[in-house]
This record gives structure tokens, C-alpha cells and sequence, in this order.
């Protein structure tokens, strides 16, 4: 089947410097136009490269996109190369919260990715593991980066404190601060804030851009603050998501709860 969705219209569109900022009804409708859009692209890529090369955020923020991405119709996912923005250090390798098992249950198991590169957040060296995905990041440049911006403004796990524009790595081990970890248990990931992990291994801010294009979803009125300073504060770590208005090629999905302060 070739079928292409409709998009849902959005009640507020318009730039912020680069970036594309589009605002929606609710967050299923964010989440349908954000699907239909990349998938698009990535029929797009797949016709003129062979194969798209992409990183998911794995996040209940990203559950209306990747449940409408997984319906959409004419994307040949065995040529799809999937990577995944983060991982906990130390979970269980069966934790239903490892980031690598919530992308399966929420999208891979669903579509059937020709090749998927998961994080091990359980490597007996970390950082080997950190270079071994970076290698992996480097042998296979991204066209498509899915993402989300935390509560803090971070994407991934580059938080703040750790977040640098200008990243010698592709993925690097980080101690994460407390509003991230605070943000895992209001998500209803954990039941409290001890048994959040400290550290994860992270791709870094540099290797997410790098992608051709970035379609980044924050819905929900606890990331309005994020929305708001992603997009009016100046661009610098203090919001790492800021990152984004600089990308040739990035849209911002918002819905009505998380762009009410713009």
C-alpha cells in the first residue's frame, strides 16, 4: 500500500530563526502530523539513497508519534537503520524502563527495522560503550533524528550541566541532574525518585544535529516552560534545546498545553 495520511491542521504555525514551530489541536493531532511528516521524509530518503538512517527518542512524549508512524503505509522498514538517543547505566537488561526496551515495545517490534543498533547500558565499560556507538553513529550518518526536549530543555540525556554545542564525541556517559530524574518519576516511569537512575549514556547534542533533519515532538503543559524558552530564550546550554532554531532543517510539533506560553 502507497495510502498517504492526512495531516491534521495546525492552529499556529510560524519561524523561530531556522526553526519550524507548529502548534496543534491536541497532542494526537501532534502526533499525526509529526507521523505524517516523517514519513515522508523517509520515503523520501529511501528513493534516493536506499536506506534511511534514523535515532528515536523513547519517552511517553513520543507515544502518539511513534503509534501513528508505526500505521503509516508505504514505508519499506527493512531498509530503516534505527538508532536510539539514550540509556540508563545499570538497569536490569529486562527493566521495562531501559530505553532500549520501551523504542521496542512502543515502535520496533511493531515495524521491523532492517538493522537496529541498541545502547547496552549494562557494558562492563561504559565508556567502551560510548565509543563503540559513537563508531557505529560515525559509520552511519543520521538523515533523520525523532527527538523530544525534558522538562530542563535537554534533548537526550544532555542536560544542562553536560550539554556542549561543540562535542568532540557522539555518545558520552553523563550523571544526570536532579530535575531530569525528578521528570522520569512524574512520567510515571518510576515510582520514586530513588529508583531513577544517576547515569546513562547519552548521544551527544552535536551527533543529534548532524542529522539532515530533525522533527523534535514535546507535547503536554508540563514542557510549556521548555516550548517557551526553546524558543525566545538565546541560544546557549542553558536551554540545550535552543540548539535547534541554528538546524537548516527542524520543526518543532507542539500542542495546545505546551505551546500556551508563546
Amino acid at each position: 500500500m502507497s495510502a498517504v495520511s492526512e495531516r491534521p491542521s495546525t492552529v499556529r504555525a510560524f519561524k523561530a530563526d531556522n526553526l519550524n514551530v507548529e502548534v496543534f489541536a491536541d497532542r494526537s493531532g501532534l502526533g499525526a502530523a509529526a507521523a505524517h511528516d516523517v514519513a515522508a521524509k523517509m520515503r523520501k530518503v529511501i528513493a534516493e539513497k536506499g536506506r534511511v538512517v534514523m535515532v528515536f527518542a523513547s519517552a511517553p512524549s513520543q507515544d502518539d508519534f511513534t503509534t501513528a508512524l508505526a500505521l503509516e503505509q508505504g514505508i519499506d522498514w527493512s531498509k530503516v537503520v534505527a538508532f536510539h538517543l539514550d540509556e540508563y547505566v545499570g538497569l536490569p537488561s529486562d527493566a521495562p524502563q531501559a530505553f532500549g526496551n520501551y523504542i521496542r515495545r512502543h515502535l520496533l517490534d511493531a515495524v521491523k527495522p532492517g538493522t537496529v543498533h541498541f545502547m547496552n547500558g549494562n557494558a562492563a565499560d561504559p565508556e567502551a560503550e560510548c565509543r563503540r556507538y559513537s563508531e557505529l553513529l560515525e559509520a552511519n550518518p543520521l538523515d533523520i533524528a525523532c527527538i523530544g526536549i525534558g522538562e530542563n530543555g535537554h534533548i537526550a540525556f544532555n542536560d544542562p550541566h553536560v550539554a556542549d554545542f561543540s562535542d568532540p564525541v557522539k555518545a558520552k556517559l553523563v550523571e544526570l541532574d536532579l530535575r531530569s530524574r525528578e521528570q522520569q518519576v512524574h512520567d510515571g516511569c518510576f515510582a520514586s525518585l530513588d529508583a531513577v537512575p544517576t547515569t546513562a549514556i547519552t548521544m551527544t547534542i552535536p551527533a543529534i544535529v548532524s542529522a539532515n533533519s530533525v522533527f523534535c515532538m514535546v507535547p503536554a503543559a508540563t514542557k510549556a516552560e521548555a516550548a517557551r524558552a526553546t524558543v525566545f530564550d538565546p541560544v546557549s546550554t542553558a536551554c540545550p534545546a535552543t540548539i535547534l532554531r541554528r538546524h537548516n532543517c527542524a520543526t518543532l510539533y507542539l500542542d495546545r498545553d505546551s505551546g500556551a506560553r508563546l
